[in-house]
């Protein structure tokens, strides 16, 4: 069985059990709020020197703890005003790699699932307007294994 981490395949036998100390939650929690925050600071918050702080994060991210570090943008900002999540409903069995490859060359999902229940699939795409959203989803649509969709525009976040 494999196991998707950042890119890189990894077989499930080589996935360990963490063990996190406090300290490892705090620096976790305080990094998902703010991936920018210096060892200095973040050391402060939790009382660690700015090594010690440092070291903590590289063996988080060395374990696979911590992906990557990103920044979260504001898609309204940027012209992007539609969320949607679109069902995906493909003929027969279709590999998850197959699915991957089509959604990888549409660059409005942002993300991407294979699920249980009566979809193959659930995608999560932006779009500028009502209008680009139909392209999109016509693009989707359109392409091979893809039977029906079933798309959810978001009203608001909760």
């Amino acid at each position: 069985m494999d196991l998707r981490n950042n890119d890189r395949i990894v077989d499930a036998r080589e996935v360990t059990d963490l063990r996190l100390d406090d300290l490892d939650h705090k620096i976790l929690a305080h990094l998902v709020e703010n991936g920018r925050t210096s060892f200095a600071a973040l050391g402060q918050q939790i009382g660690l020197s700015t090594a010690a702080t440092k070291r903590r994060v590289d063996r988080l991210v060395s374990d696979g703890a911590i992906r990557r570090f990103t920044a979260e943008l504001e898609p309204a900002v940027l012209g992007w005003s539609i969320e949607a999540f679109v069902e995906l409903y493909c003929e027969g069995r279709v590999p998850p790699d197959r699915m991957r490859e089509m959604v990888r060359t549409i660059p409005e999902v942002v993300e991407a699932y294979t699920v249980t229940g009566e979809s193959d699939g659930i995608l999560r795409v932006r779009a500028a307007d009502t209008a680009h959203f139909e392209k999109v989803l016509g693009v989707i649509r359109n392409s091979p294994g893809v039977t029906r969709t079933r798309s959810s525009l978001v009203l608001s976040r909760l």
